[in-house]
């Protein structure tokens, strides 16, 4: 039976009245964990396809522009300011400003703000200062398209989402947990960007790949558009300084260079790779030096640093935004077209609005002049009342009503009584004409921009290219990477051992028969003097049958290992010989290489890795019917 709640109104007064209150705990929980999992979703962890923001980075923002008078201020007035619009603790603020700073777009900073490459932390917030770049000012902010709410206590007005003109979402990247979803939009490139919203208003097709402030390598074969299932390999850049000295001089994003090497003396301790020392000269630039063990190859230790530490790591992307109040799964071409025509939108809209203030100034500015050249402001001296003098200089102008876009209203007319004398005596008729002029060029170029927005919106994302895309190159390069057999670059940090008799083998065995070194990831390939075979995986000691024959390393798809074998056919009795390599297997299958007679048994048996085919002397029986009873048999005939 379900839980209930039991809740008595005011006017109930009985047992009856509290059975018809009855509320469903269950029904409670449920409509309350909703409510909570949409304002985590909508009001802290995905951002908003509009302007790419967080409601936290938002305010942070917004809070910068209102205290923006060109200098730098302190990050903890800042967070004192955000506090005012975002209902959360000062911790979180600070933290999403320096993140925000870290990412050098849209916040100039001054002091220490960290290093995303060692994962240094910034200085406290009283210690470092900040102020909004010249691009953040120029494609952030227009309060005349800036949809306005209020602040969460009714105080103060904050802006629903910012009118940015620029894809920042996919600049800045993003990534954030919700209740039951997630979002991870990968950082792309600055100056790609602009780029691809230039060829999306050309109406070409366009393809968009992350770069990461760490540079590295990356491979974007299964990228997916950034979706869900997607998956990008990224890798740190690995140089060799000389035979002894490898040096890594870019990190793969998501990792620091700490992290890294604990990785990198992991492997070592782990046996997987061998080396000498690790050592971190990190400054102004990456720089971690890694110094070899004797005998060590420069190439497969390379690969083997892929292979078994955070030299390369695989990032799974997840792009989730807001769109409309609801999270939307929407790739990062579809979200770089999305706010490339929110921009064309922005741009017209800010187009149309200057359109309107310089019709008004054109206007008004006619309507001064007319006001002086006829002297209308003399017919007002004998006027005994205001409504007098309205109509009095509405009659004055009603001759020119007609060359005016609107209807001149008492508004207009009260701005005109409100000249000063001291601007009508000086009253400049070439310049108020010369005003006029600039004026209408001002609005035709305006009104061919309307007209012509596709190639206005072009020259825009061109013009932020020139002025701000100076240093902002790519810096992570792609690449195809070749995929990495753990196996083959894996050191030997193991011995082989095996017991012929009782059909045990592997590292642990070390009072037996020693075969050679391996390496703890290894297979082992086993013939045994049934004649069967079988490949298994390397332990401490594993049972793989009784008198073995020959043991050793598997190498898989090893075309040069060849195996010669002659065994007795338990069914006829007549010797057999085979000749076969042994590629492709399904490890701890038993495979028969005789007739499986009973009886059958190895005769013969030889392992040659460059394929050799050696000859063997035969015996045959007396009581054989061959003329010759002794002879040679090659192994290639």
């Amino acid at each position: 039976m379900d839980e209930e709640l039991l809740a008595e109104s005011p006017q109930s007064n009985g047992r009856d009245d509290k059975l018809q209150e009855t509320v469903h705990v269950t029904g409670m929980y449920k409509n309350w964990f909703l409510d909570y999992a949409s304002y985590v979703i909508l009001e802290r962890a995905v951002p908003a396809i509009q302007d790419g923001l967080k409601p936290v980075q938002r305010r942070i923002l917004h809070a910068m522009k209102e205290m923006d008078d060109g200098r730098y201020n302190k990050v903890a007035n800042i967070i004192g300011s955000t506090m005012q619009y975002h209902p959360h603790g000062d911790a979180s603020i600070g933290d999403a400003i320096t993140a925000l700073g870290q990412k050098e777009l849209l916040i100039d900073q001054q002091g220490n703000w960290g290093d995303i490459r060692t994962g240094d932390s910034a200085a406290a917030p009283r210690y470092i200062e900040a102020r909004l770049s010249k691009f953040a000012l120029e494609v952030l902010y227009n309060p005349q398209t800036t949809e306005w709410q209020l602040s969460y206590d009714g105080r103060k007005k904050e802006p629903v989402t910012l009118p940015v003109k620029f894809p920042l979402l996919l600049a800045q990247g993003v990534e954030g947990i919700a209740v039951g979803l997630s979002t991870k939009v990968l950082p792309h490139n600055f100056c790609e960007l602009l780029l691809g919203s230039i060829d999306i208003l050309k109406g070409k097709k366009v393809k968009i790949y992350p770069d990461f402030a760490t540079g590295g390598y990356a491979d974007f074969s299964d990228y997916n558009e950034g979706l869900r299932g997607g998956r990008i390999k990224v890798r740190a850049k690995i140089e060799e300084l000389d035979k002894k000295t490898l040096i890594i001089r870019d990190i793969p994003f998501g990792t620091t260079t700490p992290n890294l090497i604990d990785s990198i003396v992991k492997a070592n301790d782990k046996g997987k790779i061998k080396i000498k020392k690790v050592v971190d000269n990190t400054a102004k630039d990456v720089e971690i030096l890694v110094s070899l063990a004797p005998g060590q190859s420069p190439d497969i230790t390379i690969d083997a640093l892929y292979a078994f530490t955070d030299c390369e790591v695989s990032i799974a992307p997840n792009s989730c935004v807001i769109l409309e109040d609801k999270p939307v799964f929407l790739s990062v071409n579809e979200m770089l077209k999305i706010s490339t025509d929110q921009t064309v939108d922005l741009l017209r809209r800010e187009l149309e609005i200057k359109r309107g203030e310089l019709q008004e100034k054109i206007l008004f500015s006619s309507l001064e002049k007319i006001f002086i050249e006829n002297r209308i402001y003399r017919d007002i001296e004998e006027c005994e009342t205001w409504e007098a003098v309205i109509d009095t200089i509405d009659k004055g102008l009603e001759p020119f009503k007609a060359q005016f876009y609107r209807v001149i209203t008492t508004d207009d007319i009260v701005r005109l009584t409100e000249i000063k004398i001291k601007r009508i005596s000086r009253f400049d008729a070439f310049k108020a004409d010369e005003l006029l002029k600039k004026l209408a060029e001002d609005l035709e170029q305006v009104e061919y921009n309307l007209i012509h927005l596709t190639e206005f919106a072009i020259d825009y994302f061109r013009n932020l290219l020139d002025k701000y895309g100076k240093g902002r190159e790519r810096k992570t390069e792609i690449r195809a990477f070749d995929t990495i057999a753990a196996t083959v670059v894996a050191a030997n940090n193991a011995k082989l051992y095996v017991n012929r008799e009782d059909g045990f083998i592997g590292y642990g065995l070390k009072k037996d028969e020693y075969i050679s070194e391996c390496s703890d990831l290894d297979d082992i390939i086993v013939f045994r003097r049934d004649g069967k075979m079988v490949v298994t995986k390397i332990a401490d000691k594993t049972f793989v049958g009784k008198n073995i024959e020959y043991a050793a390393v598997f190498n898989k798809n090893d075309e040069r290992m060849v195996y010669n074998m002659v065994y007795l056919d338990g069914k006829t009795g007549r010797a057999m010989v085979k000749r076969f390599n042994v590629q492709g297997i399904t490890r701890d299958k038993e495979y028969d290489l005789t007739k499986g007679e009973k009886g059958s048994h190895m005769l013969y048996f030889t392992a040659n890795p460059n394929g050799e085919a050696e000859t063997i002397q035969v015996y045959l029986s007396s009581r054989s019917k061959a003329r010759i009873k002794v002879f040679d048999f090659d192994f290639l005939q």
